[in-house]
């Protein structure tokens, strides 16, 4: 049955296969012309030869109707994962006569949908059909496909002609960015490799001098310390101090452990954290950047967001990417590589199914869901449970 089934694809992708309906005319035009032959009757010869002549014409005139016919795709915009991409194509008729009863299907990547078919009624000559449909992405990542078939079976119905066109697609679905309140792995980064700097602002902002640049007001998700909240009291809505500095002069850097072994859950959840640290770095005002394995440290929201989309675990490294000397974020699943990591860094773990399944028996943590992981890492951080709202985790405090 396979190679049956090979066959008929072939035949229809490369030259035409019968429908229903031309199986039936065949059948009664080899019926008749059987009966012509045993009784050499005329009138049994004209109709198995008119019907002849209708087959000759359904096959030509089905691989014609599919000529002339050009297809374009439209730029995809990028979503967020749980977003819907709008997929745009035109079907342009070039040719002098109109197109009629085309069935158009797009070969969606597997890990997206099934291939998504429209039925197009009539193309008029020269003239253009536009199709825009929704497609949901529930995943982050890089789709790429480049097939769409047309297929047609006009204008008798005999027999179906099938052709694709190359039209390649790209679609970037980023990872979701949660709205964090407030982040404390990042509030107080740098406290113990500056605390004379940390001293010196924590005065500065008490005084709303030094290293105030300007007062602006609150925008949703900026932290609660920086608001003023005597020219708050004074105007009567919310100011937040716009500081020069917030971490001695680094950078933050948020470096993603791409090159390690993961579980495919525990990684999607990482990159989801990657993404919503960084933007609540930025809207803090602090110059953050984003690392992984194959591309090194990049920066601006497109880039960050762009890598983190085409990102997977067990990549291979790029030839000049070194994971950087200064105080980083880490996120791993990798607990042996907390003990290198540089000081003044900070780390969010991901525990592998084995560890998790035999600190059931171990005595629960704190309230405030910290860890220092003793035997791993001497840098504070936090040990991300995958069972439970990543939002949350990433909001509690470090003490």
């Amino acid at each position: 049955m396979n190679t049956v089934h090979r066959l008929i694809d072939w035949l229809e992708s490369h030259w035409v296969v019968p429908a229903y309906s031309g199986w039936v005319m065949v059948g009664l035009t080899l019926f008749f012309f059987g009966a012509a032959t045993n009784s050499m009757s005329g009138w049994l010869y004209v109709i198995s030869g008119v019907s002849l002549a209708l087959l000759v014409m359904a096959v030509i005139l089905s691989v014609r109707s599919l000529r002339g016919i050009h297809v374009r795709r439209l730029t995809i915009d990028p979503v967020s994962a749980g977003d819907s991409l709008a997929i745009k194509l035109e079907i342009e008729n070039q040719t002098d006569q109109p197109k009629t009863l085309l069935l158009v299907r797009d070969l969606l990547p597997y890990v997206l949908n099934e291939p998504v078919s429209v039925a197009v009624e009539a193309i008029p000559a020269g003239g253009v059909y536009r199709w825009v449909y929704q497609q949901p992405a529930q995943r982050r990542g890089v789709y790429r496909w480049h097939d769409l078939q047309l297929r047609a079976a006009t204008p008798l119905g005999l027999f179906w002609c099938r052709r694709s066109r190359l039209v390649r697609a790209k679609a970037v679905v980023y990872p979701p960015v949660l709205p964090l309140l407030q982040c404390p792995l990042l509030d107080e980064i740098g406290e113990e490799v500056s605390p004379q700097f940390y001293a010196r602002d924590r005065r500065d902002q008490s005084a709303s001098e030094g290293m105030t640049r300007s007062l602006r007001p609150y925008r949703w998700g900026d932290p609660t310390r920086l608001i003023h909240w005597r020219t708050s009291a004074r105007y009567g809505e919310l100011r937040v101090r716009e500081l020069e500095i917030f971490t001695g002069g680094q950078d933050i850097m948020i470096c993603l452990d791409s090159a390690s072994h993961w579980q495919e859950e525990n990684f999607e959840q990482a990159a989801i954290a990657a993404a919503s640290l960084y933007f609540y770095a930025c809207r803090a005002q602090q110059s953050a950047r984003l690392w992984t394995a194959r591309t090194g440290l990049l920066q601006g929201d497109r880039r960050v967001l762009e890598a983190l989309a085409a990102t997977h675990f067990g990549e291979t490294p790029g030839s000049d990417v070194t994971l950087p000397d200064h105080p980083l974020i880490w996120l791993s699943q990798n607990a042996a590589s907390l003990s290198t990591l540089p000081n003044g860094s900070r780390w969010l773990l991901w525990p592998e199914a084995s560890a998790s399944a035999a600190s059931d028996d171990r005595p629960e943590r704190s309230s405030t869901g910290s860890q220092t992981a003793p035997s791993i890492s001497m840098h504070p951080g936090l040990t991300i449970d995958p069972a439970q709202l990543l939002q949350p985790q990433l909001q509690r405090g470090l003490r």
